[in-house]
């Protein structure tokens, strides 16, 4: 009786997460394309072999969507829309989702399974770089991108400040001490991965309660997407001033950490103390009862810094203990670690360091994420992690740097290769972008990789296209194959910029945070601009290629510019000079007024939506300064990381790119008209001083667009173009 009954539950419990999974899709519908809702019919079923699968069939009329989840019910209505609507569903908020007028049919079956079961996406830095200033309309847009597009793993560390406030005054910190520790809202990534602490806080209340409940309901929607949220767990950062409470415990200074003072480093508990265990005791049981669990925590020690030891045993030892803490309260836990610290420090990461600090986990307990795979694979130097599950992963962005960069051909190569010869325990894979709302082609093509088994980049790239105009368009098709083949041809690195967003200097590039090196022909992206503004397309996507494309045609003129402003200054030809200086500033004002057209180009919309986190005017300046510093001078004064995040986004490039030149320029014409050599040391001087002002200013700027984008593109594209091809 007792079995029967327990049948009995099983087969309701089936029926009702089956319900639960149709009614998320149908949920789905209604939001990315509600005229078709109606006409959208989902069904639940288990595929033989347990893969993820979708199944499209039109019958009577309607679409019939077959699939083993609400997740894959998801990613086969995306393969209607793509191939079918030619409909492109933007990761943006504001962008519209253009429809055709009547429901496209087609005949007979189409049938998809997922090449692997994991498909991870977010990094640490997206929180700094792009979510900051997000509300819940910005999210459930996201969340529906993501499971569009597949995603079932995404990294969920929003709210964890509340978690971390109540544990810390479990130890005997005051409120203040903890809301000190933290930093300002865009560098929680780095405080979260213990690089820095204290630097733009104390964080206030209002951001602490407001992201927690924001995270409440990001957790929700993505589970009932069947996603998997990686959430966080302790792994050894700890403030300061818990040295004063546990005098005997092992807390150590992480030292330096992107050029920032000593008062701004982070301190490590070391894992074998008898206190690490109790506080990942306390931490991982009020998250989960706030946030609940998955049973996959991310857990990142020595990102970025030195371990206390380079020993085998002791990185070992680490390692273990780190699981050992986690299993103590969790019994499922398994460990997601970022495979980036093999890179970062891949001269003291040597083989028999990462096996030991690895094989110390129990098999199939620690995921590694093969973090910067468009550069490095580091699978492959490690025998694919000495046999734990691993995650393929394309970064493709740093600092949220707007530049055309990405190598399709080359991630389509690389990802076949690890889908054959990777070993059997790939175990995902995805994306770790830092900052998004730029080559989202490169993003959306990694992912479809995950199901599209035997379809050509050719392909991808054409329905691509198609998708970006609403409709096929021969013209957008071309444009896209030479942005593919000719443009598409080089990973993204550190630090690439465009030079307008570089400190100036009269040769080459100020320094490593601002790259403006291309491998392509900017006459090519010329080409791929003029076929884009012919394409005369009516949709936001379209809209976001016209604008990057043709910004892009023009940053890397800009070199062109300010080499010859250097030989006029070289040549102390002062005529020449001032002509090029105004050439220079004259270009850097016409980009603006490109970006100014585009809704998600707008210095003024990221400083207008760091300001609505709060109602308190005094809040109200104190976001805005967190938001206006971190994609400018970053950190310290005139320190290392000044210009990483560099962006072209309008108001900024108007005012501080092109303020910044301007000083250049006048210095050195100042310089030949007194028959002195340019001081340079004292005009970055200037420069420096003036980048600090805009930071902590609060003159405003347009938060909505203005002009129309195809027609600016246009007359820009026909004022330049000769400069261009004779460049």
């Amino acid at each position: 009786m007792k079995k029967l009954f327990s049948t009995f539950l099983l087969i309701i419990s089936i029926f009702f997460y089956a319900q639960n999974d149709v009614s998320t899709a149908q949920a789905l519908v209604k939001r990315i394309a509600p005229k078709f809702a109606s006409a959208v019919v989902f069904h639940q079923e288990k595929n033989t072999d347990q893969k993820d699968f979708y199944q499209l069939q039109f019958q009577d009329g309607q679409l019939h969507i077959t699939a083993n989840s609400a997740n894959s019910m998801a990613v086969g209505f995306h393969y209607y829309l793509k191939n079918y609507c030619k409909t492109s569903v933007s990761w943006f908020a504001d962008n519209q989702i253009v429809l055709p007028k009547k429901m496209p049919v087609f005949s007979g079956m189409i049938k998809n399974e997922a090449r692997v079961e994991n498909r991870f996406f977010l990094n640490y830095c997206t929180y700094g770089y792009t979510m900051p200033w997000w509300k819940w309309r910005d999210w459930e847009r996201f969340i529906d991108w993501m499971a569009l597009n597949g995603v079932n793993l995404p990294l969920a560390i929003a709210g964890q400040e509340k978690i971390w406030l109540n544990v810390w005054k479990k130890f005997g910190l005051t409120d203040q001490e903890i809301r000190s520790y933290f930093t300002g809202p865009a560098y929680l990534p780095w405080h979260r991965m213990a690089n820095i602490d204290h630097w733009e806080g104390p964080l206030p209340m209002s951001w602490i309660d407001g992201q927690a409940a924001l995270q409440k309901r990001i957790l929700e929607r993505v589970r009932s997407f069947n996603m998997k949220p990686v959430l966080p767990a302790f792994a050894g950062h700890v403030p300061k001033a818990l040295k004063d409470k546990f005098p005997k415990a092992k807390i150590t200074s992480l030292g330096e950490w992107g050029n920032f003072r000593e008062e701004y480093q982070s301190y490590f508990l070391d894992s074998f103390d008898p206190l690490f265990n109790q506080i990942q005791e306390e931490f991982l049981k009020e998250q989960t009862k706030e946030f609940g669990t998955d049973h996959i925590y991310g857990t990142d020690p020595f990102n970025e810094v030195t371990p206390p030891s380079w020993e085998p045993q002791y990185l070992a030892d680490v390692s273990q203990h780190i699981y050992e803490s986690l299993t103590r309260v969790d019994k499922e836990a398994k460990w997601l670690q970022m495979g980036w610290i093999f890179y970062f420090m891949q001269d003291k990461w040597t083989n028999e360091r990462i096996k030991a600090y690895l094989q110390a986990v129990p098999q199939d307990k620690m995921i590694m994420l093969d973090y910067f795979c468009d550069n490095v694979e580091v699978w492959k130097r490690t025998d694919a992690f000495f046999g734990q599950p691993y995650i393929w992963s394309y970064l493709g962005n740093f600092g949220g740097n707007t530049t055309l960069h990405g190598n399709l051909k080359d991630v389509d190569e690389k990802l076949e290769n690890t889908f054959n010869n990777g070993g059997k325990n790939l175990w995902g894979i995805g994306a770790t972008l830092e900052g998004f709302g730029n080559n989202p082609i490169m993003y959306e093509f990694v992912l479809d990789k995950a199901w599209a088994k035997n379809k050509s980049m050719q392909s991808f790239v054409k329905n691509y296209a198609d998708s970006r105009v609403a409709q096929e368009n021969l013209n957008a098709q071309e444009a896209w194959k030479v942005l593919s083949e000719k443009i598409y041809i080089d990973y993204s690195d550190v630090g690439k910029g465009d030079l307008t967003n570089s400190k100036p200097s009269l040769k080459g590039h100020f320094n490593w945070t601002v790259n403006p090196q291309i491998k392509y022909q900017n006459k090519d992206l010329l080409q791929a601009w003029e076929l884009l503004i012919k394409a005369n397309g009516a949709t936001d996507t379209y809209n976001d290629d016209l604008t990057v494309v043709g910004k892009q045609v023009l940053g890397n003129l800009f070199v062109t510019y300010r080499d010859d402003f250097t030989i006029a200054y070289e040549a102390k030809d002062l005529p020449k000079m001032k002509l090029q200086g105004q050439k220079m500033l004259e270009l850097i004002q016409d980009i603006d007024l490109l970006l100014a057209s585009n809704k998600n180009s707008l210095v003024g919309k990221w400083i207008e939506d760091a300001k609505a986190i709060t109602d308190l005017p005094s809040e109200k300046a104190y976001y805005e300064k967190d938001a206006r510093k971190i994609i400018t001078v970053w950190g310290e004064k005139g320190r290392d990381l000044n210009d990483y995040a560099n962006r072209s986004i309008a108001g900024l490039m108007k005012d501080y790119y092109g303020g910044r030149w301007k000083i250049f320029i006048d210095d050195a014409i100042n310089a030949v008209e007194q028959k002195k050599a340019l001081d340079e040391k004292e005009m970055l001087n200037k420069v420096n001083e003036f980048s600090w002002n805009w930071s902590e200013s609060q003159n405003s700027y347009p938060s909505k667009p203005k002009g129309n984008t195809r027609k600016i593109s246009e007359k820009l594209y026909q004022k330049y173009r000769n400069q261009v091809l004779n460049d």
